[in-house]
């Protein structure tokens, strides 16, 4: 499997901070944290212990064609929801406030403790972060109940953003689903840790929704690749508590890879 086409990491020093970014900060520091997608930016705004985290997303060309996949992702009204629910049982980001404008949507939360795994602590000890990855995603597929989750990730859903033959070809292989509520996006920087690589939260919703634990699993220990090198995947299995399943990794990678 390829290295995906998009990886998200800090913007460029010279990318210019969006006008409605500059008025949430309200003349606090502005400081890029992350590229989100086309065009869509994550930025800190103010300093000290309790800093805010406001998530540009432009609006898609309104050329009169299909949303793509990568906006329907970036569509923070689609995050915020999540957020909202899964706030009662996990520790995620609260939303602030969440607005829409012409040209796009500007979400702001509160920060939660910690670095993400991609930071300059995290890959410190690359392995002690993949383990913490895996012992990350474990604890929230065990906080977040299936039966009352109102959003969706499984195979039938992400298959129908393919076309018809490549939709046909993977329902027709498909795995037995383990239903748990994914994140949906279980990439190491999405995974935030504190002294002695303790998770203390997870960032970026946008997919999450009821489907495969592998789904996630397979993609976590898959980004371990791209952020720490090769030869650490291992460690997210260990600390998730499972034994590697080599037909649901390689059946989710490519979805991923598909979608």
């Amino acid at each position: 499997m390829s290295k995906p086409l998009f990886l998200a990491a800090p913007p460029p020093a010279d990318l210019a901070v969006p006008p409605r970014v500059l008025q949430a900060a309200g003349g606090e520091p502005i400081h890029g944290v992350w590229l989100n997608g086309p065009g869509g930016v994550t930025y800190r705004l103010g300093e000290g212990p309790s800093p805010r985290f406001a998530k540009w997303s432009p609006r898609p060309d309104a050329s009169g064609e299909a949303r793509s996949t990568a906006a329907d992702e970036l569509d923070l009204r689609l995050e915020a929801e999540r957020l909202r629910w899964a706030a009662d049982y996990l520790a995620v980001p609260r939303v602030l406030s969440l607005e829409e404008f012409d040209d796009g949507q500007l979400m702001v939360t509160a920060a939660l403790p910690g670095q993400n795994l991609v930071s300059d602590f995290g890959k410190a000890e690359p392995r002690l972060a993949a383990r913490a990855l895996g012992r990350g995603l474990r604890r929230l597929h065990e906080a977040l109940p299936v039966g009352r989750c109102p959003f969706r990730w499984d195979l039938e859903t992400r298959a129908g953003w393919l076309g018809d033959e490549l939709r046909a070809a993977f329902l027709a292989e498909a795995p037995e689903e383990d239903l748990v509520v994914c994140h949906g996006d279980a990439c190491a920087p999405n995974t935030l840790v504190g002294p002695g690589y303790e998770v203390t939260g997870h960032v970026d919703f946008g997919e999450l929704g009821v489907g495969d634990r592998w789904a996630d699993l397979a993609v976590a220990a898959w980004s371990t690749e791209w952020n720490f090198g090769a030869g650490v995947e291992a460690e997210v299995y260990a600390g998730y508590g499972i034994e590697p399943d080599a037909r649901k990794i390689d059946f989710y990678c490519r979805l991923w890879d598909a979608t």
